[in-house]
């Protein structure tokens, strides 16, 4: 498929700017691909689409506070260093996005507010991107506290036009997160309350978890109009043992096996056996999904409405089928459903 495919007019009015007040009171569109239906629902009526010996399966990566600010040596210019990941813990190296880019050169030395926290740039990795040394005197406790105490929530900027608050520490974050190592939340993940966890448990739904570390690349244009051209960025992923045994049995079982945002399918999609079943891995993936596309695990999907010619869009088309997924976009525009992190959900049958 072509990337002009994924085009489409989004108003900037429905990219959400906050959440909605509580989390399970978005709204939910779904989807039934064997009839071509629609509805209009609310989140928290997802329970009913489940029942005993349905699988979720979630991601359970932790958001960590990857936005700081820095003044360069000298200058005392004021940049930001978004950092991206960790490439050697023992010297305390990072691979990081920095801005503005232009001022920052090999060599450069950058001071974090009042702390001891100093870095400096040992190497250009693309136009804005940078490997830096922390230079800290402390153990790696006190180390990841101080990045901790400094970093501010990441949410995506380019489309969330405005500065971050302090209710974005708890609510861009799932509330099951656990392994510390995302840059970015997975949004579907967001809709979920405590509440509506509790009433799918007491249905017998099974929730099972999977790692795997957003990356910034999750929101990297598509820079060619041959998507088979398209180069994703590798993410950090885990599939435990458990989460296989659980999956396997309700694919044995007949049962639905839902993929809580297109991270947690890229993440078992990553990890088929040679007969088709989930198995236990651990490693990097840089899977791309676009239409069309023979899904091996899922059988459903809950994802949120995603910005046009978004990877997460063509996963979603992938999934859904090309033509079902533009009809069902055409009209959350005309519903005026919110797009993005902090938008609305999509479950698809």
């Amino acid at each position: 498929m072509k990337l002009s495919e994924f085009k489409f007019d989004l108003p900037e009015a429905l990219v959400a700017q906050h959440p909605t007040k509580n989390r399970d009171e978005s709204r939910l569109m779904v989807l039934h691909r064997s009839t071509g239906k629609i509805e209009h629902r609310v989140f928290k009526d997802i329970i009913e689409y489940f029942e005993d010996g349905d699988v979720m399966v979630v991601n359970d990566t932790k958001v960590f506070p990857a936005r700081l600010y820095g003044n360069k040596e000298k200058t005392g210019a004021q940049i930001e260093v978004f950092l991206l990941r960790e490439l050697n813990k023992e010297i305390h190296l990072w691979d990081v996005l920095v801005d503005p880019a232009r001022k920052i050169r090999v060599g450069n030395k950058l001071y974090f507010g009042e702390s001891d926290m100093v870095a400096e740039v040992i190497d250009n990795t693309t136009s804005r991107g940078r490997t830096i040394k922390f230079l800290f005197d402390g153990s790696d406790e006190e180390f990841y506290k101080a990045l901790h105490d400094l970093g501010e929530t990441p949410i995506p900027k380019e489309f969330i036009l405005r500065d971050t608050e302090a209710a974005d520490k708890e609510r861009y974050q799932t509330i099951y997160a656990k392994n510390t190592g995302a840059v970015a939340a997975p949004s579907a993940g967001l809709h979920f309350t405590r509440e509506v966890m509790k009433r799918l448990e007491i249905k017998g739904v099974d929730m099972a978890p999977v790692t795997l570390h957003v990356g910034l690349g999750t929101f990297r244009p598509v820079d060619v109009e041959d998507l088979t051209k398209h180069k994703m960025d590798s993410e950090n992923f885990v599939v435990p043992a458990g989460t296989a045994t659980i999956v396997n049995r309700a694919l044995d079982n007949k049962k639905r096996v839902c993929a809580i945002g297109t991270t947690s399918m890229r993440a078992m999609e990553s990890s088929v056996s040679a007969n088709a079943r989930l198995k236990p891995t651990e490693g990097w993936t840089d899977r791309f999904i676009f239409p069309p596309y023979d899904f091996k695990i899922a059988n459903c999907l809950l994802t949120n409405f995603h910005t046009p010619e978004s990877t997460l869009m063509m996963m979603s088309a992938a999934f859904a089928g090309y033509d079902f997924l533009i009809e069902a976009y055409k009209l959350a525009i005309k519903e005026k459903y919110r797009f993005f992190s902090y938008g609305d959900a999509m479950l698809i049958l």
